[in-house]
Parts: C-alpha cells; structure tokens; sequence
C-alpha cells in the first residue's frame, strides 16, 4: 500500500468506520501526485474544476477579490484535507486556491472520486463532515471580523492555528511557524499589515506570545486564549462517527 493511500485511508477513518472493501477501492482511486511552489494557484474563480486534490504536506488558502482587486483571505487548508470538495458537484469555482507555503498534493479525477463515493456510503459520509466542518470554520471566521476587535481576531487567529497545527502535526501547539505574512494576516481579518504589526507588538509586549522573526511561541495559552474569546467547539476535533 502507498503512503499516499496510507494518508487518504488515515483521512476518512478520522471520520467514519471502513471496511476491509472501502479500504480496497480507497488504493483502486487514481491519485497523482505533484508539488507546487508557494503562491502558485491551484484553481481561479471561473475555471471548471477537473480534479480534486488531498493536501499530504504544506498550507493553501481561499481567496475571493472585488473588482478593484482588493483581497479577503476567507480559509486556511492545512495537511490531511481535501481541497474543495463541493467542486465534485458545482459545475465551477466561484473562488480562488492558492498556495501558500510549497505543497504536495495528491489529486484525483472528479469522475474517479465521484463514482468512488457512490460506491462507498463510509466515503461518502466523511466528505459531508468535511464540507459540514469547513462551514463551522467559516462562520466562526466571519464572526471574528464582524464582531472582535483587531487584537481579538488576530489572538483568535492565533489560537486556531496552534489548535489545527498540532491536529495536522505541522507543529507543536505552542510553537510554530507563522506562516502568512502580515499583509496575508490583515487580508485574513479585515486590517491592515500596520495594524496586524502593532497587534502583534502588543500580544508580546504583554507576554501572551514571543516570536523570533517567524516563529511563534504561546507563552501564556489561557490568557492569549482570552483574549481571543476561543473555543476550538467549531473546529469539530473530536467528529468520529461510527
């Protein structure tokens, strides 16, 4: 068995149970694997999507930009997750992917994993906890900019990253590589780079992180936890239906 089935097999049994057959056609599934420097697009607003893709290393993001061209950074995709699984159904992307760090990525045929799911309801229900899981994320991120303050979004920010870091072991909870920008933090939440810059001055100044140029250390997880009003519920990690 290939580390890449290994990896996809790992994935939908952090959701649902399988048996010996849906572990069979998961191997049967025609992935093909390739790796993308950072900032490389992996799908534009627009395009029919032909293939779906499972991230085995590294960070994307979704973006969506108005006329002028200004952007707002609208979800983090981390390893062990399919990118844009509502693409097996929507005829084309109202949205932009694109690299964030370099990725490896795992793709597969629509058509493919389509007739997969049909033929695996196990499948089938690990998607829907997916999709259903993003949709958490994506309301707890519009409450953040529409409701919380600038140190509060970036603290909560902050925290989600340390959470999921650690669920995809990209790193320890309370340290880690930052791994946007502070242009990509302010187009993440709704602020400038000057603004995410002084929060961040501030976070530390007030010993609830350290950073040593890109790295960053919770040193005080309860209060930086506070601050950010964050209650990792909407992440779902604790999802395993049997």
């Amino acid at each position: 068995m290939s580390t890449v089935t290994e990896q996809v097999i790992r994935k939908f049994e952090s959701r649902a149970s399988l048996h010996a057959d849906d572990r069979a056609k998961i191997a049967t599934l025609p992935f093909k694997v390739r790796t993308i420097d950072a900032s490389t697009y992996m799908l534009r607003e627009g395009q029919r999507p032909t293939r779906c893709a499972f991230i085995l290393d590294g960070i994307a993001y979704r973006q969506k930009l108005t006329t002028n061209g200004e952007r707002e950074i609208v979800s983090i995709l981390m390893p062990g997750e399919f990118v844009d699984l509502q693409n097996l159904f929507l005829d084309e992307s109202d949205h932009d992917i694109q690299a964030l760090t370099r990725l490896t990525l795992a793709e597969v045929p629509i058509v493919a994993l389509r007739q997969f799911v049909e033929s695996c309801p196990a499948a089938g229900q690990t998607m829907w906890i997916d999709a259903l899981v993003e949709a958490s994320i994506h309301r707890e991120w519009l409450l953040n900019i529409g409701r919380r303050n600038a140190r509060s979004r970036l603290a909560h920010l902050l925290c989600e990253f340390s959470v999921r870091f650690k669920t995809s072991t990209l790193g320890d909870a309370m340290a880690y590589e930052l791994p946007m920008t502070q242009e990509q933090l302010g187009d993440a939440l709704g602020l400038t780079p000057v603004h995410v810059n002084r929060v961040l001055k501030s976070l530390e100044t007030d010993g609830l992180i350290a950073r040593k140029k890109r790295q960053v250390s919770v040193i005080d997880w309860p209060r930086l936890r506070d601050t950010a009003e964050f209650n990792e519920r909407y992440l779902h990690l604790g999802q395993v239906r049997r």
